[in-house]
């Protein structure tokens, strides 16, 4: 084993060269692979790619990507004759340093049997470390191993970039993507059904994933792609006019229950044969545009819509609609454009595109001549490129539809809507999310293997939150409002944070009594601490406000260090979270600096103690810090408990 070779660096004024569900009838599966899609996207991420020169590094709140500035004017100095070399810079887990940089063994591999100063990667690594700018980011540097060049960042300079936060907003540690308009489709309940379980995990994530895009400056189109155009319709339809003959005499329909009105239809569908003729007539008829057909259509939708928005205000979820109707007008000349590049054939009375790497074509015109998701799916996404111009199109339904959409993808690819890199921009992105599963096991259902409402879910949570808070007195302590207010909060939070800490491709189970515990890694334990760092606050008697700008931060011991060091991460965790579309990402964090900051109170004290100005500073940054975690995943934060 080598000996580590170690230099340490004076801090200096950094150089201004160096600032440089909606197919219904398609059951999901779980992935198997999930694992390895966790671990491939950190690697990705960790590798960490540099978006632009014109990007100064004091304006660049990722601290990786700070580094990453650094070595690659090393490596430029190192191997001048070695074009495009991307740092690698990884945050470290051993304890030789904060980051390492890992490009010494890969670019021995390059050079080696040429001419060359160097004899193996230590060497490089060596030169990689001599060759590094000075910047006041940085205290020490030591090589290691096969040339791993790690990095320790200096005390003073965490302390002042966290203390910069504090004075001048969380928002600057926003992360800078490359992207300034994304659509994110997701939730997409049917018109006429009721939202169900299994709407849960496309709504969440879905609405995770766009809060953390709009926090990086990415104007998001949310959009609810719902199900409000097909054949189903001529079956509400009639049965609405058979069994409400005066609903055009209000200015709702009467019709009570709307799902089981469906169910109603469905069954009367299914056995009268006479009704489904005249429900397929019907169909032709509101396609048609025949107004009193068109009118209860509008008027079923309008049912659902307000059903659908009592969740969504539940849940904190904005959505734009832009449901399957939206598109069909749209349907027609893509087809024909798609019919003109030559991707359109008839194969069997349909017309599909066949493509490489599928053993199925793509279908987008029935034998009957009908559309299909397909046709509308395809419409969607060319008026998402050229009429909204965005730029990310992410499609969040479960992995049972990951075919489907690489197929329309991959017909777009075709057809010259997206690059062939599909790492380039405009991209299109399909997010799947495996089942939720009950404790048996199973799909997780009511006892008469019904799915579970949602509604009755979010009922249940919130009742359960509060009987937990009246158990400990606080409806004693509080008023009512406050109770239920809270009970919302964490209830509601509890149900999402649950999902969300799960990597999304596989299944997960769902149990009240774990999502509800007060310990371990819970939405219940981390609103909780978030709570006691507030009380600390409080109790102290300082105005936290003007000791942001009186006060310093001073990290003099190692478990102040490692919080700061922490709290200043989360800028790269954002965008690695983003990046790979993984909210679990953002929850890992949010849990592990809940232990960070747990670790500093325990050995730390706070108030009396001769630190307690830069130690409440600490306890307001970590606050903050949490307060938008919880909000990129549509997490109310409580601050008493």
């Amino acid at each position: 084993m080598l000996a580590s070779l170690t230099l340490f660096l004076a801090p200096v004024s950094p150089s201004p060269f160096l600032s440089v569900n909606r197919l219904s009838h398609i059951h999901s599966s779980p992935l198997p692979a999930a694992d390895l899609l966790r671990a491939t996207s950190r690697r990705l991420v960790l590798a960490t790619k540099i978006h632009s020169a014109s990007t100064m590094a004091a304006e660049e709140p990722n601290l990786k990507r700070k580094l990453a500035k650094l070595f690659e004017a090393s490596l430029k100095a190192t191997v001048p004759n070695v074009p495009d070399v991307e740092p690698l810079v990884a945050a470290c887990t051993a304890k030789f340093g904060d980051y390492q940089c890992n490009n010494a063994m890969g670019l021995w591999a390059q050079i080696k049997g040429k001419e060359t100063e160097f004899r193996g990667p230590p060497s490089i690594g060596q030169a990689i470390m001599r060759n590094l700018p000075q910047s006041e980011m940085l205290e020490s540097c030591s090589v290691a191993g096969p040339g791993f060049v790690n990095v320790k960042l200096s005390n003073s300079w965490i302390a002042k970039s966290v203390q910069k936060m504090l004075i001048e907003g969380i928002d600057t540690w926003a992360p800078q993507l490359p992207i300034k308009r994304a659509v994110v489709d997701f939730s997409s309940p049917n018109i006429a059904k009721e939202m169900h379980v299994g709407h849960l995990r496309s709504t969440i994530i879905g609405d995770t994933l766009a809060r953390m895009l709009e926090f990086s400056h990415v104007e998001v189109l949310r959009r609810n792609h719902v199900g409000d155009w097909g054949t189903q319709f001529g079956m509400l339809i009639e049965f609405l006019f058979e069994t409400v003959p005066n609903w055009e005499d209000g200015k709702e329909i009467a019709i009570g229950d709307l799902q089981a009105f469906y169910k109603a239809s469905r069954e009367r569908f299914k056995n009268d044969p006479d009704f489904k003729e005249r429900a397929q007539k019907a169909v032709v008829r509101l396609q048609g545009g025949e107004p009193n057909y068109h009118r209860a259509w509008v008027q079923i939708c309008e049912i659902s819509r307000k059903e659908f928005q009592r969740i969504y205000r539940r849940l904190g979820v904005h959505l734009e609609e832009k449901g399957e109707s939206f598109y069909n007008p749209y349907i027609p000349e893509v087809l024909k454009e798609l019919t003109g590049k030559n991707l359109i054939e008839d194969s069997e009375g349909a017309r599909v595109i066949f493509m490489e790497g599928f053993n199925i074509p793509l279908m987008v015109v029935k034998s009957d001549g009908g559309y299909n998701y397909a046709s509308t799916d395809l419409a969607a996404l060319w008026y998402r490129l050229n009429e909204e111009k965005a730029e990310w199109i992410i499609y969040v339904t479960d992995v049972g539809q990951q075919q489907h959409f690489h197929m329309v993808f991959k017909a777009a690819n075709r057809a010259g809507w997206l690059p062939d890199d599909d790492k380039s921009y405009p991209k299109a992105s399909h997010v799947g999310f495996g089942l939720v599963l009950g404790e048996d096991g199973k799909r997780f259902r009511t006892r008469d293997t019904e799915v579970v409402p949602l509604v009755d879910l979010l009922d249940e949570a919130k009742s359960r939150s509060k009987a937990a808070l009246i158990e400990r007195g606080k409806n004693v302590e509080w008023t009512e409002e406050e109770l239920v207010q809270t009970a919302e909060a964490v209830g509601y939070g509890a149900v999402k944070y649950a999902d969300l800490k799960n990597n999304r491709t596989t299944n997960y189970t769902f149990s009240f009594d774990q999502m509800l515990n007060d310990k371990g890694n819970t939405a219940v334990y981390l609103l909780y601490a978030h709570a006691r760092i507030c009380s600390i606050i409080r109790k102290s008697g300082k105005d936290i406000e003007g000791l942001k700008n009186t006060g310093e931060i001073v990290l003099a011991h190692a478990d102040e260090r490692a919080l700061g060091l922490h709290l200043l991460q989360f800028s790269e965790i954002v965008e690695e979270a983003c990046t790979n579309l993984l909210p679990n990402v953002l929850c890992e964090y949010l849990y592990h600096l809940s232990e960070c900051f747990t670790k500093f109170y325990s050995n730390c004290q706070v108030v009396g103690s001769a630190e307690e100005t830069s130690r409440l500073l600490l306890c307001e940054a970590t606050a903050i810090v949490m307060r938008k975690c919880f909000y990129l995943l549509g997490i109310v934060p409580v601050f008493k408990i």
